[in-house]
Formats: structure tokens, sequence, C-alpha cells
């Protein structure tokens, strides 16, 4: 082994950074869903192959100067060849890209340290068995670590913020990582070779680390979000069943007694008599007929749910709803968004005395190439905040207007949430665009 210090500084040949970036790529096009079959997808990555291999043989023949343009410009092909042949948003595939950029970075540093640690030792053939098993053991390595974390059934995407946390971490990842070769004189710098290039690898792994629990961390949030929402979901549904249990125990003891009344009526002389009697057992009977019809089933169980919750409190509901405007919801996420809007609705309406107006308004319809969701309810006009959320009036932790399950489940499809309130009447409204896409 030799302890070199002038030649372990040399630029890792540009030859294998460029495969080092398309095989970081190749990665991830292989564990996402992809937008092409087998055969289209392998002919884009042999164009991304050859784009890479121009840009870098290109980059490498311009000044020092230039070395950070030339790397922009390696990033921007990587985001591209990402977009193309994987399934997702312009978001998500700088998302991803940050992600192959960073790995690209770990797979080339943790070959080059190796290969300048033997410096002079091996020749030709034994160096490029040496860059196949690094790199190889390292794609195979994030490619076990990450498979879990990226559904084939799924188009990918993330929001602004996640995209914006995975480039923060990659430049200052790469930053990092290259300031000894700008400058020794930091206090962050190495001074001597073996340890400059130890530095570069250790910062690469523990970026591509900090990227990786970001992911990790999004995705375990998602699953607890999934699994409240679920819950909801289960409560609404034993609701429904309650509601039509006790729904059938109420007809049955109808159908029981409607022979008895229906006697009572023909032996009634007295016409006024008579119709009084007739609307008596028409108001009786006509709150059986509450059962709501959108198009969706869902949107139906949780509506029909809460309104026999709403008719205990005396409010009035008046439902004008397209279920099928919402098909592109998940259940869990329709749950939670129309389930707590009216479990809102509900509490704002009951804050109001039995003798005045108690009401709720559910709309769903399209607005031009958008899709509305409005609920509005009569309330005492009194609106309780705690910094810049709407709060409840009821004690104990935890207890609110809902109004963040609501804006987590709008904003998983692009939606945008507005709230207004007067001294009569709150309106919650989400709007969400002609082809939402999921979070």
């Amino acid at each position: 082994m030799n302890d070199v210090t002038g030649p372990v500084l040399a630029e890792i040949p540009r030859l294998l950074t460029a495969i080092a970036e398309w095989g970081a790529c190749v990665v991830y096009i292989a564990i996402a869903r992809r937008r092409f079959g087998l055969s289209a997808t392998a002919g884009v990555c042999v164009a991304g192959l050859v784009a890479l291999l121009g840009v870098q043989l290109w980059a490498g023949s311009l000044p020092i100067a230039w070395w950070i343009p030339g790397m922009l410009i390696a990033a921007a092909t990587m985001y591209a060849f990402v977009y193309v042949t994987v399934d997702t948003s312009t978001r998500g595939a700088g998302f991803v890209a940050a992600r192959t950029f960073v790995l690209a970075e770990l797979a080339a540093s943790a070959y080059w340290q190796v290969d300048r640690f033997y410096a002079g030792q091996f020749d030709a053939y034994a160096q490029t068995i040496g860059a196949v098993v690094v790199y190889g053991a390292t794609f195979a390595g994030v490619a076990f670590a990450e498979r879990r974390l990226f559904v084939w059934e799924t188009r990918f995407d993330v929001s602004a913020s996640q995209l914006i946390g995975a480039v923060a971490i990659a430049v200052a990842t790469f930053g990092i990582s290259n300031l000894s070769f700008v400058s020794s004189d930091t206090p962050f710098s190495g001074r001597f070779g073996t340890e400059i290039l130890y530095i570069r690898t250790l910062v690469d792994l523990c970026g591509y680390i900090a990227l990786h629990v970001q992911l990790r961390v999004h995705q375990e949030a998602v699953a607890r979000r999934d699994a409240e929402a679920m819950a909801q979901l289960l409560r609404s549904q034993h609701d429904q069943y309650e509601i039509t249990r006790r729904s059938i125990d109420d007809v049955n003891r109808k159908h029981h007694d409607m022979k008895h009344h229906l006697d009572a009526i023909r032996s009634e002389e007295d016409a006024s008599t008579r119709s009084r009697m007739l609307d008596d057992l028409q108001d009786s009977i006509s709150r059986y007929g509450a059962v709501v019809r959108t198009g969706n089933h869902v949107l139906d169980a949780i509506v029909t749910a809460k309104l026999a919750r709403a008719g205990e409190r005396h409010i009035e509901v008046s439902v004008v709803a397209d279920g099928r405007l919402l098909a592109f919801m998940r259940p869990m996420d329709l749950t939670s968004l129309v389930g707590n809007a009216l479990d809102n609705a509900i509490e704002g309406a009951s804050t109001l005395p039995v003798d005045e107006l108690r009401m709720i308004e559910l709309a769903v319809f399209s607005q031009e190439d958008f899709t509305m969701v409005r609920v509005q309810n009569t309330f005492d006009g009194v609106v309780l905040r705690s910094g810049d959320r709407i709060v409840t009036r009821q004690r104990g932790q935890g207890h609110g207007y809902g109004l963040r399950n609501i804006e987590t489940a709008a904003h998983a499809y692009g939606g945008a949430l507005s709230v207004t309130a007067d001294n009569r009447w709150f309106s919650l409204s989400v709007l969400f665009p002609a082809t939402p896409a999921r979070d």
C-alpha cells in the first residue's frame, strides 16, 4: 500500500463519474414506477448513458473555473433522465434527481478512495473489476434499502417542502464534501490526500443517509395519517351500521303499529281530524327516507351518518353533492375531509339555541376546471383562535375544528383550503384542480 499525497488528489476520471451518475439514475428507474415499458425504458437508458458521457467529457475539457457550471449541467441531465423514465411530476423528478446526484458522488468517491489507496499496484483490468465491485455493491445496497419507499402501483410525487429539503441536503453535501478541493485553509477542510478523500466519502455517505431518513420519515407520516383516516372511516361505517339497525327496528315497530293507525283514521268521521291524523302519520315516517345518494358510496355513508347525528341535535342539513367528482380521492382521505368538515359544522351549529336556525349546507360541484367542496353552517358568530389556528370551545387537549386534518387531506391532492366567517355563517371551502395529483 502506498502513502500517496500528490496523485491521490487527482480528479476522478470523467468516464467513471459519468458511469456513476448513470448507475445512480438506473437504481431509481428500477425501483420506482416507470412511464414506459421495458424495451422503451432500456432505449432511454442507453440514450441517458450517452448523454452523461458526452456532458462529462465536454466538462472535462473546460477550464477549472467552469467546474461548477459543468456539474450543474450534469445534474440537469440527470434530472431530465429521471423525469423521462420515472412516472412522476416535475417535483418528484427533482426529488429523485437530488438523491441520484448524492448517490453518484458517494459511489464515485468510494471507488476513487479505494483506487488511490492501492495506487500503482494494479493494472487497468484490475481497476475496472474494482470499479464494477464498488459500484455494484453501492447501487445494490441502495436499491435494497429504498425499494420499499417507492410503491410500484402509485405515481411518485412529493410536496414542495420535501423537494426543497432534498435539494438543500444535496447542495450541502456536495459543497462540504468538495470543500477541501477548493481550499484547505478552513476549519472543515482536510490537509492530506487520504484524509481529504476520506472526508469526501464520509460526507457523501452522511448526505445520502439524511436523504434516506427524510423520505422514510415522510412515508411514516403518510402511513400514520392513513391509519388515522382508516380508523375514522371505520367509525363512520360503524355509525352507519348503527343507524341502519335502529332504522330497521323503527320501521318494524311502525309497520306493526301502522294497521292500528290506519284503522283509527278510517273510523274517524271528522274530515279535519282525519286530515290532521294523516299529517301526523306522514311526519312520523318522513325521516325514514333520509338516505343520501350522491353517486359515491363512501360519501353516502359519511353524510348519512352525520345526518343522523345532526338530526339528534335538531340541525337541518341540506345536501347538494355530485359525489362522482370526488372519485379521485382515496376513501380514507375523503372520510377525513368530509367527516371532519361536517363534525365541525355540527359543533358550530350546536352553539345556537334550539329555537334559532341550526343549518348546515353541504355542496360538491364543478366550477370551471375545478372541483369545489363547500360546507357552511350557522353558528353564534364566535370564532376562537390559537395563533393562526381556529380552535374549539370544547375542553381538553387535541380538540379543535379539525382543520389540520382537512388541510392535510386537501393538500394531498393539490387542493386549496379557505375559511370565511361572519356573525351568522361559517364557511369552509376546498378547491381541487381538474386533474389532482396524489401526494
